[in-house]
Formats: structure tokens, C-alpha cells, sequence
């Protein structure tokens, strides 16, 4: 049986000293699961969070990185700078930066291999807008992101990557695809992984699912077989609400 992960994606929130009340908050909650869990803070809380986290099981991940080592590319981060920091994990491909960065598939592939690179494990999303599902192309679209996100990428390398996947007209508007629907689209992620590599890594790759997972739906999404765990956005920001969702086999 796959493990869940439930991954918390901060997005542009958090002080220091919220960063710091949420984690104390959520580490001794969190060390009695047999889940995975992860958060991910802004780059200016990454190495209060990790200090505050060593000796626990809670996984620290940066939101984005530069798919180059160095540079002139003022503003950015780099992968080393993060492997520096202890960062374990790092989302790429986030439809919101895709949206407002216009990241493309193959600029993205250049970022996980370049985690890979270095060691870390990525959290890896794709997912289709609103008009796309409703063109019926849900899941060409999906099958194409994951093609060209992973070409170049040995099945060796897949054991430190996660997908998630994000319907993006269902991230921070309060909409979520039916289980049924996440589920469906996750088959055709899980089926395409199989195509491009194996069964056997397919049966244990993680797909996340993401876009508004709340206390409320939680269960049911956990529920169906091919959803391994969430990417969680707005629901992640309090312990009140993130620590239901991580502890929901509890």
C-alpha cells in the first residue's frame, strides 16, 4: 500500500513568527502518523522552519526554484542556496506558475532535473483550467504535462518524485473535483507513468491530489485507490485546519 502524503504549500503567507507558531503547532501533532507530511514556506521562513523541525518527521519543501545553478537572474533562487538551507523537497510546475510566470512544460523538466541533481525529491503538478475540462480534454492535457515534464528522466529517479495533481479551476476558489473525477484523472496519470516506464512504477508512484482539500472533503477524497495524498493551499495556513486533513485516518 502506498504511503499518503499530505503537503501544506504556504504560497505568499507567513511572517517569521507566524511560520514559527504554525510549525510548533503542528510537529507534536503530527509524530505519532504513519503518514508523510510536509510544509512548505516562504523562502524567508525555509531556515527558521527547518531549525524548528529537525528531529521530527515533518519534511520542509521551497515553493519554486531556478532551473539554473547561478546566474544573472535577479530574484530567483537557486537549488544549491536550497540544498544549503536542508529544503527535502521542492514543488515545481504549480499552475500558478505557470499562470503568472508563463513556465512551460520543458522549463520545468529543466528544474526537476536539476533537484534531482542535487539530491532532493520534487513535488511535481500538472493539472488542466476550466476550459479545458470542459472542452473534454482533461486528461490529454494531463497525459501531455506529464510526457514532457518527465522526458529524459530515468525510473530510477521517479522514487523522488511526487505528482500532484491540481485541476486549476478548482485551486483557492472553493470548487473540488468529485473524488470520482480526481480519481479518474489520477487512472490516467498512473496509466501514463506506466506507459512511459513500468508497472511497477506506476503502482508506486504518489499522486497528490490538490484544489481546495478541506477538513470537510478530505475522507472521501483519501478514499478513493488511486489518490495518495494532498497538496494543500489555504486550509494548510492553521493548524486548525491543516492538522484535520493530515490526521484524517485518525
Amino acid at each position: 500500500m502506498r504511503q499518503k502524503f499530505i503537503a501544506g504549500n504556504w504560497k505568499l503567507w507567513g511572517t517569521l513568527d507566524q511560520a514559527k507558531a504554525l510549525v510548533s503547532a503542528l510537529t507534536p501533532a503530527l509524530k505519532s502518523s504513519k503518514n508523510r507530511f510536509l510544509v512548505a514556506p516562504p523562502y524567508t521562513a525555509l531556515s527558521a522552519v527547518k531549525e524548528l523541525t529537525k528531529g521530527t518527521s515533518l519534511l520542509v519543501g521551497a515553493q519554486d526554484c531556478s532551473n539554473l545553478e547561478t546566474g544573472a537572474r535577479t530574484g530567483e533562487i537557486s537549488v544549491p542556496m536550497l540544498k544549503e538551507l536542508g529544503v527535502d523537497v521542492v514543488i515545481l510546475g504549480h499552475s500558478e506558475r505557470r499562470q503568472f510566470h508563463g513556465e512551460t512544460d520543458k522549463l520545468v523538466n529543466e528544474k526537476i532535473k536539476l533537484v534531482l541533481k542535487h539530491g532532493l525529491e520534487v513535488i511535481y503538478c500538472n493539472g488542466e483550467t476550466l476550459a479545458e475540462r470542459e472542452a473534454g480534454k482533461a486528461a490529454e492535457v494531463v497525459i501531455r504535462q506529464t510526457k514532457e515534464a518527465f522526458a529524459g528522466i530515468s525510473e530510477a529517479d521517479l522514487k523522488k518524485i511526487t505528482i500532484a495533481y491540481e485541476p486549476v479551476w478548482a485551486i483557492g476558489t472553493g470548487k473540488t473535483a468529485t473524488p470520482q473525477d480526481a480519481n479518474e484523472i489520477h487512472q490516467v496519470i498512473r496509466q501514463t507513468v506506466k506507459e512511459l516506464y513500468s508497472k511497477a512504477a506506476a503502482d508506486a508512484m504518489i499522486i497528490q491530489y490538490g484544489g481546495s482539500v478541506k477538513p470537510e472533503n478530505v475522507k472521501d477524497l483519501m478514499a478513493m485507490p488511486d489518490i495518495d495524498g494532498a497538496l494543500v493551499g489555504g486550509a494548510s495556513l492553521k493548524a486548525d485546519t491543516f492538522l484535520p486533513i493530515c490526521l484524517f485516518d485518525q
